[in-house]
């Protein structure tokens, strides 16, 4: 089963690297960007049985910082005929 792990910031938390993306938009031209913040992304390829309290547990002990990061599950659907 694959899992994708959406980590972000806390808001309120300072996101400097947030702020160089928005200010190297700005440089671009890329005007009307009012803020950004920058998270992770990762997926995990884990065992059809993997139970949700599992998946919250790898999270909370190694995948996100919990004192200054949330994050989110999302489970993938089944791709048919995927080779």
């Amino acid at each position: 089963m694959k899992v994708r792990i959406h980590v972000s910031l806390k808001p309120g938390v300072l996101d400097p690297q947030g702020r160089a993306v928005h200010h190297a938009l700005e440089g671009l031209g890329f005007g009307g960007v009012e803020d950004v913040r920058v998270g992770r992304l990762i997926e995990l390829d884990v065992a059809e049985g993997t139970s949700d309290e599992r998946l919250d547990e790898m999270c909370r002990k190694l995948l996100a910082n919990m004192v200054i990061e949330n994050y989110r599950i999302e489970k993938m659907p089944e791709t048919q005929g995927a080779a």
